[in-house]
């Protein structure tokens, strides 16, 4: 049977539900949705738009280290959006943070998200030996 083990790091936003921050299995690793939140405070980030995108990453960036990856082995990737007018926003800054080949990717929207965030993003890594 394959071990699942729990990912957790201070450098992402402690889970605030009944979730892990991340758990692999084998060589793939689920990472549960992240918020605009800044880990030291729990506060959602302050500024504009690309300001809670760029936050997104960076926690998403955190926890996929945290489970020995990076970015680019996000083979999967959902959006999840209050408001789908920042689909090409998010677009510009993904390109801030990942090259080709791009992951699969699916942009959702929403009616509300937690913690009245306008931006959510979950994950699935592929790791490799």
């Amino acid at each position: 049977m394959t071990q699942r083990l729990v990912i957790q790091t201070d450098r992402a936003p402690a889970a605030i539900g009944t979730y892990s921050q991340a758990v692999r299995v084998g060589d793939t690793v689920y990472l549960s949705g992240q918020i605009p939140l800044l880990p030291e405070s729990m506060e959602l980030v302050q500024g504009d738009m690309t300001a809670q995108i760029r936050r997104v990453f960076d926690n998403l960036q955190a926890v996929a280290e945290a489970a020995g990856g990076r970015l680019a082995d996000i083979v999967k990737l959902n959006i999840f959006l209050t408001d789908l007018g920042h689909f090409a926003l998010v677009n510009e800054v993904m390109a801030d943070y990942f090259q080709q080949p791009y992951p699969a990717r699916a942009a959702v929207g929403v009616a509300s998200l937690p913690k009245g965030a306008a931006v959510e993003m979950d994950a699935i890594l592929q790791l490799s030996d």
